[in-house]
């Protein structure tokens, strides 16, 4: 796998051969330019939080906490099913960990696209922040902060991830277009790419890992890059009909496109290249993220790789709907995703990256 430094520039792989439409670039943000290895530096330390200013580990009522767990395991099993069913293996206190972090993360999201969403303001998002900020100081405001309060004060996560999620919802408030990749992919950090950076704490990285704990840090990111963008070409017709386009407005007009080919919802064959180019760089960022996920814990690796291998099947999906995002919905059936399961667990045994030869294989066995 390459792994990319902070200096260089990625290019997508060439595959065709007409002049007709470009390639697009994918080079996203500079790992430095989002503070990403301060994160790591922070994250790596083995440390006492007692020592931390001053702090001291809040004390909850056993049965209290195990209340507050159990209402995360819930959530996380209701709505990330096949997520959930990963965690199972993982100890049990990585277990409620995961559950605590996808709960507030879960909880930020529904701020902005949640049934409250019209309440949403830039006030209601600093509350959030504040009340995030005491949940790391050990004041949590309600049962599910006091999960997140007990995971944060067991694992050495840095508040940073947390609040850059919460710089995305912002943007979400003030964005509804997106000039170019760069704007799209710092978005896609903000949402997605920081949840791996929050997770790696708690999935820990193998004590014989073969790359540095940064590489790690790096895939896990890539693959919350990748997940976000594989979200936004499954929802554009559902983001369309919302008026917004998560699409880069210069990539469209190269294409010979515009928001109102996306409103026509008319599914042409520049629509048909212009996907086919940003699949193949949803594809590009999952196979940066392969290798960190064969370094995980060998415990914390199964449900990493089940989101990596369903949603590499959801852009199959796009594909097999002829690139018709616009008036379908690309997903994965319930039955496919047990069976993906297994496969999961298989690569989740391995600390050698094959996925991308397994994928290629299974397409061109489809097309037989």
């Amino acid at each position: 796998m390459a792994t990319a430094t902070r200096a260089e520039v990625i290019t997508a792989p060439k595959q065709r051969s007409r002049p007709v439409f470009p390639e697009l670039s994918i080079q996203g943000i500079p790992i430095a330019d989002l503070h990403v290895q301060e994160i790591v530096q922070r994250q790596s330390q083995t440390y006492s939080m007692d020592r931390e200013g001053g702090r001291r580990k809040p004390q909850f009522c056993p049965s209290f906490l195990e209340e507050a767990y159990e209402r995360c395991r819930n959530i996380c099993a209701e709505y990330a099913k096949t997520f959930y069913l990963g965690t199972l293996l993982m100890t049990e206190e990585r277990q409620k960990a995961i559950w605590a972090i996808y709960v507030w993360c879960r909880r930020t999201d529904e701020l902005v696209d949640g049934p409250n969403s019209v309440y949403m303001s830039s006030e209601v998002l600093d509350r959030w922040e504040e009340r995030l900020q005491d949940i790391f100081e050990g004041r949590p405001y309600d049962m599910l902060d006091a999960a997140l309060t007990h995971t944060v004060f067991s694992f050495p996560l840095d508040i940073k991830p947390f609040r850059d999620m919460i710089e995305g919802m912002r943007m979400d408030t003030r964005k509804c277009r997106y000039q170019n990749f760069q704007e799209l992919y710092l978005y896609c950090y903000y949402v997605a790419g920081t949840v791996g950076l929050m997770s790696v704490p708690v999935m820990g990285i193998a004590p014989d890992s073969l790359i540095s704990a940064q590489s790690t840090y790096d895939a896990a990111l890539y693959l919350g890059i990748g997940n976000q963008l594989t979200n936004i070409l499954r929802d554009v017709g559902e983001d369309a009909m919302r008026g917004r386009v998560y699409l880069p407005q210069d990539e469209l007009a190269q294409f010979g496109l515009g928001d109102n080919d996306i409103f026509s919802r008319k599914v042409t064959d520049q629509w048909r290249e212009f996907m086919k180019e940003q699949i193949t760089r949803a594809r590009f960022y999952f196979n940066l993220a392969e290798e960190g996920a064969s370094q995980l814990d060998k415990a914390s690796r199964w449900p990493v790789w089940s989101s990596l291998l369903i949603y590499r099947n959801i852009l199959d999906a796009i594909e097999d709907n002829d690139y018709d995002n616009l008036t379908k919905r690309a997903y994965v059936r319930r039955a496919k995703k047990l069976l993906m399961l297994p496969l999961a667990y298989s690569r989740s045994l391995s600390t050698s990256s094959l996925l991308s030869q397994q994928h290629k294989n299974v397409r061109s066995t489809k097309s037989l």
